[in-house]
């Protein structure tokens, strides 16, 4: 497992930070430098639900992933699940706190932590952690010159995802979804008052009547 956290002051409300970061469409203005192909999985960008695909530039390989927003407090914190690496078996969860601080400022702060399913994966992890972990600071540092330092040009929104065959059975179904793992991957036991509920049970099997 690796973890990191990471913090910045940015010049601006919490409320306007906040609604920035939980619109999925408005993240490649602030993470293409290391991510490609970053599209929504579902139609709704913002809040709860959520969700967007993308390939992560690593050097040691160039992993797709999925995230998806599962729990969501205005203006105080975003809960983010994440899935990636071969068939998605491996997790993530990403914690984004937003704090008021004087001058009308916010204080973002991000933690993140990786749970890699095999060794090959954990050795991955490793190698990628230092680089992975500047990677999102410079991601931080974008986001607050968004606020500060608004660019000319309009910024790069993503779009929903059109169905596209090979990359399929890689997602057959969305972030966090897995049920052998319910909710007690990545670090959601430590979670529970804000981690949606379990999801519908399956139905009983229908037994055959005996024969009298």
């Amino acid at each position: 497992m690796a973890a990191f956290t990471l913090a910045k002051t940015i010049c601006a409300a919490p409320e306007r930070v906040y609604d920035f970061v939980a619109d999925l469409a408005a993240w490649p203005a602030v993470v293409d430098h290391f991510v490609d192909d970053f599209r929504l999985a579902r139609a709704n960008p913002v809040g709860r639900g959520a969700a967007a695909r993308f390939r992560v530039r690593s050097p040691y390989g160039k992993p797709y992933a999925e995230l998806d927003i599962y729990a969501a407090e205005r203006p105080r914190e975003l809960l983010l699940r994440v899935r990636y690496g071969r068939v998605g078996r491996n997790r993530a969860a990403i914690a984004l706190s937003f704090m008021a601080e004087e001058a009308g400022c916010t204080r973002l702060e991000l933690q993140a932590e990786t749970y890699p399913m095999r060794l090959a994966d954990r050795l991955r992890d490793a190698l990628c952690a230092r680089w992975l972990k500047r990677r999102v600071a410079e991601a931080l540092e974008r986001l607050r010159m968004v606020f500060e330092e608004p660019p000319s040009k309009p910024l790069l929104r993503a779009s929903i995802a059109g169905f596209e065959p090979e990359k399929g059975p890689r997602f057959g179904a969305h972030a966090g979804s897995d049920p052998r793992c319910g909710r007690r991957w990545a670090g959601e036991r430590s979670r529970d008052a804000v981690a949606t509920g379990p999801g519908p049970s399956a139905p009983a099997e229908r037994q055959a009547p005996v024969a009298g």
